[in-house]
């Protein structure tokens, strides 16, 4: 039986324009001072190490608690009404349970995100864990969190394939001992080739994981 752990924005879900135009729009709107691999770096860290770096970094003058509602509010109609499932998750999603994988989810969103989300596009009851990094109180740029999530899953890092779109989770994850599958995502396609070289191997369909 395969273990797969998913990324969830950009991965399963085409959520990155949104969230990106968000990010983008409160930097704008504070006149804030950001380079242009922003998106990058704020992706694996959840909203509350966003916005601490939003205010370390760029020169937000506003609070964390402030911004972080901010993000939230911005983001839950979304999440909660508009945002697809990436192409083909569902179909391989079911298939993949059918062959008695384990499926599991770590986002840094939010659960507030995550779960009306999931429930929406019906693919809650696929997955055997959907976690926020909220629950570890880790980001996914830290390798710790995914030797947590493997102690959670009771079984060796090297045994969970996770997959994400994201070149630093990809590399802390790799790190940590785990087979990691790079995603491509419109959003880091910049990162593609960098991706390719810390992963086990690239997918840009999810139905090369039945392949």
């Amino acid at each position: 039986m395969k273990t797969y752990l998913f990324d969830f924005d950009g991965t399963l879900v085409d959520s990155m324009p949104a969230y990106g135009a968000m990010m983008l729009g409160i930097l704008q709107e504070e006149k804030a001072t950001y380079g242009a691999d922003i998106l990058r770096i704020i992706t694996p860290l959840g909203y509350t190490l966003t916005a601490e770096y939003f205010i370390k970094h760029c020169g937000v003058k506003r609070s964390r608690d402030d911004l972080i509602n901010t993000m939230e509010k911005r983001a839950k109609e979304a999440y909660a009404t508009t945002i697809p499932a990436k192409p083909h998750v569902p179909q391989v999603l079911h298939a993949l349970k059918a062959q008695c994988c384990s499926l599991n989810v770590l986002t840094a969103s939010p659960h507030t995100m995550l779960d009306p989300c999931l429930q929406r596009l019906g693919l809650t009851d696929l997955f055997d864990h959907a976690w926020s990094c909220e629950d570890f109180g880790m980001s996914k740029s830290d390798t710790k969190i995914y030797q947590a999530v493997a102690a959670r899953l009771g079984c060796a890092t090297k045994d969970v394939i996770f997959l994400d779109d994201n070149l630093g989770a990809d590399t802390a994850a790799k790190a940590a001992g785990m087979t990691v599958y790079g995603v491509f995502d419109a959003s880091s396609q910049d990162d593609a080739e960098r991706i390719k070289a810390v992963t086990d191997r690239y997918i840009c369909d999810f139905l090369e994981l039945l392949s």
